[in-house]
Protein backbone atom coordinates (compact mmCIF):
# COMPACT_ATOMS: atom_id res chain seq x y z
CA UNK A 1 0.00 0.00 0.00
CA UNK A 2 1.29 3.46 -0.95
CA UNK A 3 0.06 6.63 0.76
CA UNK A 4 0.93 10.19 -0.29
CA UNK A 5 0.42 12.34 2.81
CA UNK A 6 -0.34 15.95 1.84
CA UNK A 7 0.23 18.67 4.44
CA UNK A 8 0.92 22.38 4.48
CA UNK A 9 3.37 21.87 7.37
CA UNK A 10 5.38 19.06 8.95
CA UNK A 11 7.96 18.79 11.70
CA UNK A 12 10.88 19.20 11.78
CA UNK A 13 10.83 21.32 8.63
CA UNK A 14 8.03 23.83 9.28
CA UNK A 15 5.15 23.83 11.75
CA UNK A 16 2.70 26.18 13.41
CA UNK A 17 0.45 23.75 15.27
CA UNK A 18 -0.97 20.27 15.63
CA UNK A 19 -0.96 19.46 11.91
CA UNK A 20 2.82 19.85 11.84
CA UNK A 21 3.13 17.38 14.73
CA UNK A 22 0.90 14.85 12.99
CA UNK A 23 2.61 15.14 9.60
CA UNK A 24 5.97 14.74 11.30
CA UNK A 25 4.99 11.62 13.26
CA UNK A 26 2.18 9.61 11.63
CA UNK A 27 4.01 8.87 8.33
CA UNK A 28 6.98 7.45 10.25
CA UNK A 29 4.65 5.27 12.33
CA UNK A 30 3.02 4.01 9.11
CA UNK A 31 6.42 3.26 7.59
CA UNK A 32 7.34 1.15 10.62
CA UNK A 33 4.23 -0.91 9.83
CA UNK A 34 5.38 -1.46 6.24
CA UNK A 35 3.05 1.12 4.69
CA UNK A 36 4.77 3.03 1.88
CA UNK A 37 3.99 6.52 3.14
CA UNK A 38 5.58 9.65 1.68
CA UNK A 39 4.89 13.30 2.52
CA UNK A 40 4.50 16.30 0.22
CA UNK A 41 4.57 19.92 1.44
CA UNK A 42 5.56 23.38 0.17
CA UNK A 43 9.21 24.44 0.15
CA UNK A 44 8.93 27.48 2.41
CA UNK A 45 11.73 30.03 2.49
CA UNK A 46 11.69 29.87 6.31
CA UNK A 47 12.73 26.19 6.41
CA UNK A 48 16.14 26.09 8.10
CA UNK A 49 19.12 25.95 5.79
CA UNK A 50 20.42 22.79 7.47
CA UNK A 51 17.34 20.96 6.14
CA UNK A 52 17.54 22.60 2.72
CA UNK A 53 21.14 21.43 2.38
CA UNK A 54 19.96 17.82 2.61
CA UNK A 55 17.38 18.18 -0.18
CA UNK A 56 17.94 16.79 -3.65
CA UNK A 57 16.50 18.48 -6.74
CA UNK A 58 14.51 15.97 -8.81
CA UNK A 59 12.98 17.97 -11.65
CA UNK A 60 10.78 20.96 -12.46
CA UNK A 61 7.33 21.07 -14.03
CA UNK A 62 4.66 23.68 -14.76
CA UNK A 63 1.37 23.58 -12.89
CA UNK A 64 -1.97 24.98 -14.14
CA UNK A 65 -3.39 27.78 -12.02
CA UNK A 66 -6.62 28.57 -13.84
CA UNK A 67 -5.68 30.11 -17.25
CA UNK A 68 -1.91 30.37 -16.52
CA UNK A 69 0.89 28.00 -15.61
CA UNK A 70 3.35 28.33 -12.76
CA UNK A 71 6.81 26.85 -12.19
CA UNK A 72 7.10 24.02 -9.65
CA UNK A 73 10.42 22.60 -8.57
CA UNK A 74 10.36 19.16 -6.94
CA UNK A 75 12.89 18.48 -4.19
CA UNK A 76 13.32 15.33 -2.09
CA UNK A 77 14.69 14.66 1.37
CA UNK A 78 14.60 11.78 3.82
CA UNK A 79 13.86 12.16 7.51
CA UNK A 80 13.19 9.49 10.11
CA UNK A 81 12.86 6.87 7.37
CA UNK A 82 10.25 8.86 5.43
CA UNK A 83 10.67 10.45 1.99
CA UNK A 84 9.48 14.06 1.87
CA UNK A 85 8.77 15.96 -1.35
CA UNK A 86 9.05 19.75 -1.27
CA UNK A 87 7.29 21.83 -3.92
CA UNK A 88 9.15 25.00 -4.82
CA UNK A 89 7.69 28.19 -6.20
CA UNK A 90 9.36 31.35 -4.95
CA UNK A 91 6.47 33.60 -5.93
CA UNK A 92 4.17 31.69 -3.55
CA UNK A 93 6.50 30.40 -0.84
CA UNK A 94 9.54 32.71 -0.59
CA UNK A 95 7.98 34.55 2.35
CA UNK A 96 8.15 34.65 6.12
CA UNK A 97 5.94 32.15 7.93
CA UNK A 98 3.32 29.79 6.55
CA UNK A 99 -0.11 31.44 6.61
CA UNK A 100 -1.70 34.86 6.80
CA UNK A 101 -0.80 36.23 3.36
CA UNK A 102 -3.27 38.12 1.17
CA UNK A 103 -3.17 35.45 -1.53
CA UNK A 104 -3.30 32.29 0.61
CA UNK A 105 -6.19 31.01 -1.52
CA UNK A 106 -4.07 31.11 -4.67
CA UNK A 107 -0.96 29.78 -2.92
CA UNK A 108 -2.72 26.67 -1.66
CA UNK A 109 -4.79 26.20 -4.83
CA UNK A 110 -1.41 25.97 -6.60
CA UNK A 111 -0.13 23.53 -3.96
CA UNK A 112 -3.25 21.33 -4.15
CA UNK A 113 -2.98 21.11 -7.96
CA UNK A 114 0.80 20.60 -7.90
CA UNK A 115 0.40 17.57 -5.62
CA UNK A 116 -1.41 15.83 -8.48
CA UNK A 117 0.82 17.16 -11.25
CA UNK A 118 4.01 15.74 -9.71
CA UNK A 119 2.78 12.11 -9.59
CA UNK A 120 3.95 11.10 -13.12
CA UNK A 121 7.41 12.49 -12.31
CA UNK A 122 7.96 10.49 -9.09
CA UNK A 123 8.13 6.96 -10.48
CA UNK A 124 5.84 6.15 -7.56
CA UNK A 125 2.06 6.08 -7.85
CA UNK A 126 0.07 6.31 -4.59
CA UNK A 127 -2.95 4.15 -3.87
CA UNK A 128 -4.25 6.80 -1.46
CA UNK A 129 -3.77 10.57 -1.31
CA UNK A 130 -4.32 11.71 2.27
CA UNK A 131 -5.03 15.45 2.50
CA UNK A 132 -5.18 17.60 5.62
CA UNK A 133 -7.16 20.75 6.45
CA UNK A 134 -8.32 23.42 4.03
CA UNK A 135 -4.87 24.09 2.57
CA UNK A 136 -4.93 20.78 0.67
CA UNK A 137 -8.72 20.34 0.49
CA UNK A 138 -8.78 21.16 -3.23
CA UNK A 139 -6.71 18.09 -4.11
CA UNK A 140 -9.72 15.69 -3.90
CA UNK A 141 -11.76 18.21 -5.93
CA UNK A 142 -9.10 18.56 -8.64
CA UNK A 143 -8.57 14.80 -8.73
CA UNK A 144 -12.26 14.09 -9.30
CA UNK A 145 -12.63 16.85 -11.94
CA UNK A 146 -9.38 16.69 -13.90
CA UNK A 147 -7.35 13.55 -13.13
CA UNK A 148 -9.49 10.54 -12.16
CA UNK A 149 -9.81 9.35 -15.76
CA UNK A 150 -6.31 10.22 -16.95
CA UNK A 151 -3.78 7.43 -17.63
CA UNK A 152 -1.51 6.96 -14.63
CA UNK A 153 -4.09 8.29 -12.16
CA UNK A 154 -6.58 5.44 -12.15
CA UNK A 155 -8.17 4.11 -8.96
CA UNK A 156 -6.53 6.51 -6.52
CA UNK A 157 -8.59 7.00 -3.34
CA UNK A 158 -8.61 10.31 -1.46
CA UNK A 159 -8.85 10.91 2.29
CA UNK A 160 -9.45 14.32 3.85
CA UNK A 161 -8.69 14.94 7.54
CA UNK A 162 -10.20 17.85 9.47
CA UNK A 163 -7.82 18.96 12.20
CA UNK A 164 -9.79 22.06 13.16
CA UNK A 165 -13.12 22.83 11.52
CA UNK A 166 -12.94 26.48 12.54
CA UNK A 167 -10.45 27.19 9.72
CA UNK A 168 -12.25 26.37 6.47
CA UNK A 169 -10.61 28.49 3.76
CA UNK A 170 -13.50 30.84 3.00
CA UNK A 171 -13.10 33.27 0.10
CA UNK A 172 -15.14 35.31 -2.36
CA UNK A 173 -16.68 33.75 -5.47
CA UNK A 174 -14.40 35.80 -7.73
CA UNK A 175 -11.77 33.08 -7.16
CA UNK A 176 -13.80 30.46 -9.04
CA UNK A 177 -12.63 31.26 -12.54
CA UNK A 178 -9.48 33.33 -12.18
CA UNK A 179 -7.73 31.33 -9.45
CA UNK A 180 -9.37 27.93 -9.06
CA UNK A 181 -10.01 27.33 -12.76
CA UNK A 182 -13.09 25.12 -12.42
CA UNK A 183 -16.15 25.25 -14.64
CA UNK A 184 -19.61 26.42 -13.52
CA UNK A 185 -20.88 22.82 -13.52
CA UNK A 186 -18.61 22.14 -10.52
CA UNK A 187 -19.29 25.30 -8.52
CA UNK A 188 -21.73 23.44 -6.27
CA UNK A 189 -18.86 21.30 -4.95
CA UNK A 190 -17.01 24.27 -3.46
CA UNK A 191 -19.60 26.99 -2.92
CA UNK A 192 -21.28 27.19 0.46
CA UNK A 193 -23.24 29.88 2.24
CA UNK A 194 -22.54 32.39 -0.53
CA UNK A 195 -18.76 31.87 -0.51
CA UNK A 196 -16.03 29.62 -1.84
CA UNK A 197 -15.24 27.14 0.93
CA UNK A 198 -12.14 24.96 0.46
CA UNK A 199 -12.99 22.60 3.31
CA UNK A 200 -16.45 22.00 1.90
CA UNK A 201 -14.83 20.86 -1.37
CA UNK A 202 -12.66 18.37 0.53
CA UNK A 203 -15.67 16.96 2.39
CA UNK A 204 -17.71 16.66 -0.83
CA UNK A 205 -15.04 15.06 -3.01
CA UNK A 206 -12.87 12.87 -0.75
CA UNK A 207 -13.70 9.17 -0.51
CA UNK A 208 -13.25 9.29 3.26
CA UNK A 209 -13.39 12.17 5.76
CA UNK A 210 -11.65 11.78 9.11
CA UNK A 211 -11.11 13.90 12.19
CA UNK A 212 -8.44 13.71 14.87
CA UNK A 213 -10.60 12.05 17.55
CA UNK A 214 -13.76 9.92 17.59
CA UNK A 215 -15.63 12.36 19.84
CA UNK A 216 -14.79 15.33 17.58
CA UNK A 217 -16.20 13.39 14.62
CA UNK A 218 -19.52 13.24 16.47
CA UNK A 219 -19.34 16.80 17.79
CA UNK A 220 -18.91 18.47 14.39
CA UNK A 221 -22.30 17.10 13.34
CA UNK A 222 -23.72 19.55 15.89
CA UNK A 223 -24.06 23.27 15.02
CA UNK A 224 -22.43 24.24 18.34
CA UNK A 225 -19.10 22.77 17.13
CA UNK A 226 -19.32 22.81 13.33
CA UNK A 227 -18.83 26.50 12.48
CA UNK A 228 -21.65 26.19 9.97
CA UNK A 229 -20.65 22.97 8.18
CA UNK A 230 -22.96 20.58 10.05
CA UNK A 231 -25.55 20.32 7.20
CA UNK A 232 -22.86 19.12 4.76
CA UNK A 233 -21.28 16.79 7.33
CA UNK A 234 -24.63 15.26 8.25
CA UNK A 235 -25.35 14.62 4.57
CA UNK A 236 -21.93 12.94 4.26
CA UNK A 237 -21.80 11.32 7.71
CA UNK A 238 -21.52 7.87 6.10
CA UNK A 239 -17.93 8.65 5.13
CA UNK A 240 -16.92 10.38 8.39
CA UNK A 241 -14.87 8.78 11.18
CA UNK A 242 -12.50 9.89 13.94
CA UNK A 243 -9.06 8.51 14.81
CA UNK A 244 -7.29 9.83 17.91
CA UNK A 245 -3.85 11.36 17.34
CA UNK A 246 -0.80 10.21 19.24
CA UNK A 247 2.39 11.95 20.36
CA UNK A 248 6.06 11.40 19.63
CA UNK A 249 6.96 9.32 22.67
CA UNK A 250 10.65 9.34 21.77
CA UNK A 251 10.78 13.12 21.93
CA UNK A 252 8.51 13.35 24.97
CA UNK A 253 10.24 10.86 27.20
CA UNK A 254 10.86 11.53 30.91
CA UNK A 255 13.56 8.85 30.92
CA UNK A 256 15.75 10.72 28.40
CA UNK A 257 14.53 14.34 28.34
CA UNK A 258 17.58 16.60 28.83
CA UNK A 259 15.42 19.63 29.66
CA UNK A 260 14.23 18.34 33.03
CA UNK A 261 16.01 18.26 36.39
CA UNK A 262 15.77 14.50 36.93
CA UNK A 263 14.81 11.63 34.63
CA UNK A 264 12.36 8.91 35.65
CA UNK A 265 9.99 6.18 34.50
CA UNK A 266 6.88 4.38 35.73
CA UNK A 267 8.91 2.18 38.07
CA UNK A 268 11.01 4.91 39.66
CA UNK A 269 9.39 8.34 39.69
CA UNK A 270 8.64 9.62 43.20
CA UNK A 271 11.99 11.20 44.07
CA UNK A 272 12.56 12.47 40.52
CA UNK A 273 9.10 14.06 40.25
CA UNK A 274 9.73 15.82 43.58
CA UNK A 275 13.10 17.06 42.30
CA UNK A 276 11.53 18.38 39.10
CA UNK A 277 8.80 20.12 41.09
CA UNK A 278 11.34 21.80 43.38
CA UNK A 279 13.42 22.96 40.40
CA UNK A 280 10.31 24.38 38.68
CA UNK A 281 9.15 26.21 41.82
CA UNK A 282 12.62 27.74 42.23
CA UNK A 283 12.81 28.72 38.56
CA UNK A 284 9.42 30.47 38.70
CA UNK A 285 10.17 32.24 42.00
CA UNK A 286 7.44 30.39 43.88
CA UNK A 287 7.40 28.94 47.40
CA UNK A 288 9.21 25.59 47.38
CA UNK A 289 6.72 23.21 48.96
CA UNK A 290 6.13 19.55 48.29
CA UNK A 291 2.95 19.41 50.39
CA UNK A 292 1.00 21.76 48.08
CA UNK A 293 -0.19 20.56 44.65
CA UNK A 294 1.23 22.44 41.66
CA UNK A 295 -1.07 22.78 38.62
CA UNK A 296 0.52 23.48 35.24
CA UNK A 297 -1.00 25.34 32.28
CA UNK A 298 0.72 25.44 28.87
CA UNK A 299 -1.51 26.96 26.21
CA UNK A 300 -2.49 29.81 23.97
CA UNK A 301 -4.28 32.24 26.27
CA UNK A 302 -7.60 32.33 24.42
CA UNK A 303 -11.21 32.14 25.54
CA UNK A 304 -12.03 28.90 23.73
CA UNK A 305 -9.16 27.21 25.60
CA UNK A 306 -11.12 27.70 28.81
CA UNK A 307 -9.40 30.84 30.07
CA UNK A 308 -12.73 32.60 30.54
CA UNK A 309 -13.54 29.87 33.09
CA UNK A 310 -10.16 30.27 34.77
CA UNK A 311 -10.58 34.04 34.98
CA UNK A 312 -13.84 33.52 36.83
CA UNK A 313 -12.71 31.14 39.59
CA UNK A 314 -8.93 30.57 39.83
CA UNK A 315 -8.46 33.34 42.41
CA UNK A 316 -11.28 31.80 44.44
CA UNK A 317 -9.36 28.51 44.47
CA UNK A 318 -6.31 30.30 45.89
CA UNK A 319 -8.44 31.61 48.79
CA UNK A 320 -10.21 28.35 49.51
CA UNK A 321 -7.43 25.79 48.96
CA UNK A 322 -3.68 25.46 49.33
CA UNK A 323 -2.65 25.24 45.67
CA UNK A 324 -0.10 26.66 43.22
CA UNK A 325 -0.36 27.44 39.49
CA UNK A 326 2.38 27.77 36.88
CA UNK A 327 1.43 29.27 33.50
CA UNK A 328 3.25 29.37 30.16
CA UNK A 329 1.65 30.94 27.12
CA UNK A 330 0.61 34.09 25.30
CA UNK A 331 -2.53 35.30 23.63
CA UNK A 332 -5.41 37.61 24.43
CA UNK A 333 -4.49 40.67 26.44
CA UNK A 334 -7.23 40.19 29.05
CA UNK A 335 -5.89 36.75 30.03
CA UNK A 336 -2.24 37.82 30.02
CA UNK A 337 -3.23 40.70 32.33
CA UNK A 338 -5.29 38.41 34.56
CA UNK A 339 -2.37 36.07 35.22
CA UNK A 340 0.09 38.94 35.68
CA UNK A 341 -2.21 40.43 38.32
CA UNK A 342 -2.65 37.03 39.95
CA UNK A 343 1.14 36.63 40.11
CA UNK A 344 1.53 40.12 41.61
CA UNK A 345 -1.04 39.28 44.32
CA UNK A 346 0.20 35.75 45.02
CA UNK A 347 3.87 35.54 43.95
CA UNK A 348 4.44 32.45 46.11
CA UNK A 349 1.48 30.65 44.54
CA UNK A 350 1.38 31.77 40.89
CA UNK A 351 4.27 31.67 38.43
CA UNK A 352 3.88 32.99 34.88
CA UNK A 353 5.92 33.30 31.71
CA UNK A 354 4.30 35.12 28.79
CA UNK A 355 5.40 33.61 25.48
CA UNK A 356 6.35 30.10 24.52
CA UNK A 357 9.60 28.54 25.71
CA UNK A 358 9.81 24.87 24.61
CA UNK A 359 12.35 23.96 27.31
CA UNK A 360 10.15 25.50 30.01
CA UNK A 361 7.11 23.58 28.76
CA UNK A 362 9.03 20.33 29.35
CA UNK A 363 9.92 21.46 32.87
CA UNK A 364 6.23 22.18 33.56
CA UNK A 365 5.10 18.81 32.21
CA UNK A 366 7.66 17.07 34.45
CA UNK A 367 7.44 19.32 37.53
CA UNK A 368 3.72 19.96 37.90
CA UNK A 369 1.45 17.56 39.76
CA UNK A 370 -1.59 18.27 37.59
CA UNK A 371 -2.24 19.86 34.19
CA UNK A 372 -5.30 22.05 33.57
CA UNK A 373 -6.94 21.99 30.11
CA UNK A 374 -10.64 23.03 30.28
CA UNK A 375 -11.19 23.71 26.57
CA UNK A 376 -14.54 24.73 25.11
CA UNK A 377 -13.63 22.66 22.05
CA UNK A 378 -10.54 20.51 21.45
CA UNK A 379 -10.39 18.45 18.22
CA UNK A 380 -7.66 16.24 19.67
CA UNK A 381 -5.28 18.01 22.00
CA UNK A 382 -1.70 16.92 22.54
CA UNK A 383 -0.89 18.62 25.85
CA UNK A 384 -3.00 16.24 27.93
CA UNK A 385 -1.20 13.28 26.33
CA UNK A 386 2.22 14.85 26.99
CA UNK A 387 1.18 15.45 30.60
CA UNK A 388 0.29 11.76 30.98
CA UNK A 389 3.65 10.83 29.46
CA UNK A 390 5.34 12.78 32.26
CA UNK A 391 3.06 11.43 35.01
CA UNK A 392 1.26 14.76 35.46
CA UNK A 393 -2.47 14.24 36.00
CA UNK A 394 -4.75 16.09 33.53
CA UNK A 395 -7.81 18.06 34.60
CA UNK A 396 -9.92 18.39 31.43
CA UNK A 397 -13.38 19.08 30.09
CA UNK A 398 -15.05 16.16 28.35
CA UNK A 399 -14.82 17.35 24.74
CA UNK A 400 -13.14 16.07 21.58
CA UNK A 401 -9.84 14.29 22.08
CA UNK A 402 -9.79 15.26 25.76
CA UNK A 403 -12.77 12.99 26.33
CA UNK A 404 -11.22 10.20 24.27
CA UNK A 405 -7.86 10.23 26.06
CA UNK A 406 -8.71 11.15 29.67
CA UNK A 407 -11.14 9.29 31.94
CA UNK A 408 -12.12 10.36 35.42
CA UNK A 409 -10.35 8.61 38.27
CA UNK A 410 -13.39 8.77 40.56
CA UNK A 411 -14.05 5.06 40.09
CA UNK A 412 -10.44 4.17 40.83
CA UNK A 413 -9.65 3.27 37.21
CA UNK A 414 -9.21 6.59 35.34
CA UNK A 415 -6.15 8.67 34.51
CA UNK A 416 -7.33 12.20 35.33
CA UNK A 417 -10.11 14.47 36.57
CA UNK A 418 -12.87 15.47 34.16
CA UNK A 419 -15.98 17.66 34.05
CA UNK A 420 -18.72 17.78 31.43
CA UNK A 421 -20.43 21.17 31.30
CA UNK A 422 -18.60 24.27 30.12
CA UNK A 423 -19.02 25.90 33.50
CA UNK A 424 -16.46 27.60 35.75
CA UNK A 425 -17.74 25.94 38.91
CA UNK A 426 -17.82 22.50 37.35
CA UNK A 427 -14.17 23.06 36.43
CA UNK A 428 -13.46 24.25 39.98
CA UNK A 429 -15.05 21.07 41.34
CA UNK A 430 -12.68 18.96 39.23
CA UNK A 431 -9.70 21.02 40.45
CA UNK A 432 -10.80 20.52 44.07
CA UNK A 433 -11.15 16.77 43.56
CA UNK A 434 -7.59 16.78 42.21
CA UNK A 435 -6.33 18.73 45.22
CA UNK A 436 -8.06 16.31 47.59
CA UNK A 437 -6.66 13.35 45.68
CA UNK A 438 -3.14 14.77 46.03
CA UNK A 439 -3.40 14.67 49.83
CA UNK A 440 -3.74 10.86 49.73
CA UNK A 441 -0.13 10.29 48.73
CA UNK A 442 -0.35 6.52 48.45
CA UNK A 443 -3.38 6.73 46.18
CA UNK A 444 -1.78 9.62 44.26
CA UNK A 445 1.32 7.59 43.46
CA UNK A 446 -0.91 4.82 42.09
CA UNK A 447 -2.60 7.41 39.84
CA UNK A 448 0.74 8.80 38.64
CA UNK A 449 1.99 5.30 37.88
CA UNK A 450 -1.19 4.62 35.91
CA UNK A 451 -0.70 7.85 33.92
CA UNK A 452 2.90 6.93 33.12
CA UNK A 453 1.73 3.54 31.84
CA UNK A 454 -0.78 5.04 29.35
CA UNK A 455 0.08 4.37 25.70
CA UNK A 456 -0.17 7.70 23.88
CA UNK A 457 2.18 6.68 21.05
CA UNK A 458 1.45 6.93 17.34
CA UNK A 459 1.47 3.11 17.07
CA UNK A 460 -2.16 2.70 18.12
CA UNK A 461 -3.28 5.55 15.84
CA UNK A 462 -1.27 4.24 12.89
CA UNK A 463 -2.96 0.85 13.18
CA UNK A 464 -6.36 2.55 13.03
CA UNK A 465 -5.36 4.49 9.92
CA UNK A 466 -4.13 1.30 8.27
CA UNK A 467 -7.49 -0.38 8.95
CA UNK A 468 -9.26 2.60 7.41
CA UNK A 469 -6.97 2.62 4.35
CA UNK A 470 -7.47 -1.09 3.74
CA UNK A 471 -11.24 -0.83 4.02
CA UNK A 472 -11.22 2.13 1.61
CA UNK A 473 -9.21 0.26 -1.01
CA UNK A 474 -11.73 -2.61 -0.90
CA UNK A 475 -14.68 -0.31 -1.65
Amino acid sequence: MKVLYVASEALPFMASGGLGDVAGSLPAALRKRLIGCRVVMPLYDSIKQEYKDKMTFLTSISVPVSWRRQYCGIFEAKHNGVIYYFLDNQYYFKREGIYGHYDDAERFAFFARAVLEIIPHLDWKPDIIHCNDWQSALTPLYYSIFYANQPGYENIKTVFTIHNIQYQGKYGNELLGDVLGIGPEYYNLIQYDGLVNFMKAGIECANKVTTVSPTYAKEILDPWFSHGLDPILNQRSWKLCGILNGIDTDSYNPETDKNIAANYNADNFQAAKAKNKKALQELMGMAVRDDVPLIGIVSRLAGHKGFDLMKEVLEKSLWERDVQYVVLGSGEWQYESFFRELHDKYPDKVGITIGFVPELSRKIYAGADMFLMPSKSEPCGLSQMIALRYGTIPIVRETGGLKDSITDSGDGEGNGFTFRNYDAYDMLGAIYRGIEGYQNREGWNILVKRALACDMSWGKSANEYIKMYKALLKE
